[in-house]
């Protein structure tokens, strides 16, 4: 009986792999003439990262501006997205505890005038002997209690919110002024408004927030891992997606010294110019950080071939034998590439005609 044997074919592939042995090439002399040679070298590198970016408010410039004392808002002037000037006007209150400061702040001016009084006389009747030195002493004494019941009142009002000019109205006039207005601390824009007609409010809310828009902030988070040759003054270059094609070139002006636990990145701040007030908060960017130049060991792109998923270089081992190496390599920067690992300096590497040597190493194979 005759036996039937299936047929295996089997199919052999080579492929260079991380770990196998180095692969060589003898090149004849046709070869050896298209062949560009050159020692490997380091270069100053510029590394950059491109990161997601937002525009935010410059924090130095922005001024939330609240009441100094309980009361009801009478009146209310400032418009969300008005510009105001430092000084202007933007909300009255109308403050019962301001007008018992005052009160009190009379009472006790008036006590001081009488004790001035009664100290004079005092002075007086002492020289005819008609008192004691005590009794003088007794009267000094509490015109000092009454000037400090008298400081302490004025500082009140101060706290408050009244200034100078007002102080010196109220002891003039003698009359209580209940309604205290809430001014801009700074020039800008009015960018959030939190109060209404008749609010009651307390000093630890935030009735209006001003900015200064005329420089805002580039804001970026770097992951933890990069966070290693970023610096305060790196070379830095901001793109705005709403207004595409302008570069904004800068430098970053803050690095954080801590990660955030949440999210593990650190972030970076470009200060941004704004006179024209075309950037603004929480407009999408682009952030590209450049780093200060370092001396690495770089490859020309020339020389870099990519089989498969990996990099590799010609290296010369002698006159005509050349070996086809794996290197590590870092991003691009310019024409060149650093070299992370795979390459010595001063190994001569093929920068011109690796195609012709990979299709020699290839027709080997082949045989």
């Amino acid at each position: 009986m005759k036996r039937i044997y299936p047929v295996v074919l089997l199919l052999i592939t080579t492929e260079i792999q991380a770990d196998s042995a180095p692969f060589t090439v003898k090149a004849g002399s046709s070869l050896l003439a298209k062949l560009k040679i050159v020692a490997a070298g380091e270069a100053s590198v510029h590394d950059s990262l491109r990161l997601p970016a937002r525009i935010e408010l410059d924090q130095q410039r922005v001024a939330r501006i609240g009441a100094t004392v309980t009361g009801r808002i009478t009146e209310i002037s400032g418009i969300l997205g008005e510009p105001v000037q430092k000084g202007q006007h933007l909300a009255t209150l109308n403050s019962t505890e301001l007008g018992l400061a005052q009160s009190a702040f009379l009472k006790t001016s008036s006590q001081v005038s009488l004790h001035k009084l009664a100290v004079n006389r005092a002075k007086r009747l002492l020289v005819n002997d008609v008192i004691a030195a005590a009794e003088l002493q007794e009267r000094e004494g509490q015109l000092n209690e009454a000037d400090v019941d008298l400081r302490t009142a004025t500082d009140q009002l101060r706290v408050l919110g009244m200034t100078d000019r007002d102080l010196v109205r109220l002891a003039k006039e003698k009359t209580i002024h209940s309604f205290l207005p809430i001014t801009a601390s700074i020039s800008g824009t009015i960018v959030e408004r939190k109060v209404t007609l008749g609010q009651v409010v307390q000093p630890a809310d935030a009735l209006f927030t001003v900015a200064d828009l005329s420089q805002v902030l580039v804001v970026a988070e770097l992951p933890e891992q990069e966070s290693s040759w970023v610096h305060k003054g790196d070379e830095a270059v901001a793109t705005v997606a709403a207004l595409p094609g302008k570069e904004l070139r800068g430098r970053l002006s803050y690095v954080a010294d801590i990660v955030d636990a949440g999210t593990r990145t650190v972030t970076l701040k470009m200060h941004l110019p704004n006179p024209e007030y075309i950037f603004k908060p929480q407009m999408l960017a682009t952030l590209t950080v450049r780093n200060t130049g370092r001396e690495r060991l770089v490859l020309q792109d020339s020389a870099v071939l990519h089989i498969g998923e990996g990099d590799y270089t010609f290296v010369q081992k002698s006159q005509d034998e050349f070996e086809l190496r794996e290197v590590k390599l870092g991003a691009w920067a310019g024409k060149v590439r650093p070299v992370v690992s795979g390459l010595q300096p001063g190994e001569k590497v093929v920068v011109e005609g690796g195609f012709h040597l990979n299709s020699e190493r290839l027709r080997k194979e082949l045989e």
